[in-house]
């Protein structure tokens, strides 16, 4: 005794008819070409911004320890006169 599949629509993935919609037009009557190009039109800007971001370059991440170092000074150097500025 086999059971047949049983045709629940929760089990189905969603058809193109019943997924919800993109966008939704809110006044005027555009005809088909329209809104496949007002459709192709976001899609492109979509993925413009999806590359735009996957090429971005990522932050620098500063550890602790590199925002508790001290500026570095100039070095010492050795002669006449050059330890007048000395501050230690």
């Amino acid at each position: 005794m086999s059971a047949a599949p049983a045709e629940n629509s929760a089990d189905a993935p969603p058809t193109p008819a019943a997924a919800s919609p993109a966008f939704r037009v809110v006044s005027g009557a555009p005809s088909d070409v329209e809104l496949a190009a007002v459709t192709a039109v976001l899609l492109a800007t979509l993925q413009a911004r999806a590359n735009a971001a996957a090429a971005a370059p990522r932050p620098v991440r500063v550890t602790a320890w590199q925002r508790s170092q001290r500026g570095l000074r100039r070095p010492h150097v050795p002669g006449p006169g050059h330890w007048r500025g000395f501050s230690g």
